[in-house]
């Protein structure tokens, strides 16, 4: 309880409510790495804007041990975690409804139940600590941060061959030295009707893989209503995103009564200053498309995205 945010600790359940129902989790696309099918995973970008990756390459051991030391590191005191990327919360205002409850006063209703370490990939090898299981786990990201360059490369060729863009044009467009990995801890909390985990977004970067454990909560939005995720062992879930043609997908997380959970993150952007042009949108850079992403948050409280760039006929 200690390693919470102290705003977390007299809201996170520890009482024994009645489970909830089970909920069936939705069939999204299944998309092969090993014998990488152009079809299916255009299929799947343009249909669904997620798919669940098969076949990673990732050793399930790697995996495992990932998860225990992502564990170890949120069980570490509030304060301590300060010394990190650490945050908790809501990144930015969000013009919200008051909640009914006194206890939540202080909260908004959207407020993100979570909190989150940022690991910049390229800043690893300079990460050194006499923490032995800091020192560890460094050694245990560099080795999945190989594994996840190597699989974005992988899809945005083949995404690219599907979209029939120009091999020049897109040299610049996936920068592995953007990638880098956010983990989540979601903290369990009595009353699940008045918090999300993670509002609905979409995000910004042009790929993300996710890892999710087994607690569950992920759910996406499509055909006008939420779908739930169900996590499955040994697998990755890819958001892509391209022009008009592939779907950027919203999604949030839910809370839990009983549980908390954890996810790992992997995001990789285009070069910041390589332009992105097409025949629906102004020409910008990527670093343009953040700074409009960070006003739009700062003044609204969410994000247009790609909207502002649009063409107007």
């Amino acid at each position: 309880m200690e390693s919470y945010p102290p705003v977390f600790r007299h809201l996170t359940g520890t009482a024994s409510p009645p489970p909830a129902p089970s909920s069936s989790s939705v069939r999204i696309p299944v998309v092969d790495l090993e014998s990488l099918s152009l079809e299916k995973l255009g299929e799947a970008c343009k249909e669904w804007g997620v798919f669940r990756l098969l076949n990673h390459g990732i050793p399930p051991t790697l995996l495992a041990k990932l998860e225990e030391q992502v564990k170890v590191l949120f069980s570490l005191s509030f304060h301590s975690k300060q010394t990190l990327s650490y945050f908790w919360g809501t990144p930015v205002p969000v013009p919200v409804l008051t909640p009914s409850h006194s206890r939540d006063a202080a909260l908004p209703l959207c407020f993100n139940w979570l909190e989150g370490i940022n690991v910049p990939l390229t800043q690893l090898p300079h990460f050194h600590s006499h923490h032995p299981m800091l020192e560890d786990f460094r050694h245990s990201l560099e080795e999945y941060g190989r594994h996840l360059s190597r699989i974005a490369t992988s899809l945005f060729e083949a995404m690219v061959k599907n979209l029939n863009l120009c091999p020049k044009q897109s040299e610049s467009s996936l920068d592995e030295s953007t990638g880098f990995i956010r983990l989540y801890r979601y903290p369990p909390r009595t009353s699940v009707d008045e918090a999300c985990g993670m509002m609905e977004h979409t995000d910004s970067s042009l790929l993300s893989i996710v890892n999710q454990d087994q607690v569950g909560g992920l759910e996406i939005f499509k055909d006008n209503k939420w779908l739930l995720v169900n996590p499955i062992s040994d697998t990755l879930l890819v958001h892509a995103i391209s022009d008009d043609r592939y779907t950027s997908v919203k999604h949030r997380v839910r809370v839990k009564q009983q549980e908390e959970r954890l996810s790992i993150c992997y995001f990789v952007f285009p070069a910041k200053g390589s332009v992105v042009r097409s025949s629906t949108y102004k020409p910008f850079t990527y670093s343009d498309f953040q700074k409009q992403v960070q006003n739009d948050t700062n003044t609204l409280g969410y994000k247009l995205g790609l909207q502002t760039f649009k063409l107007t006929t």
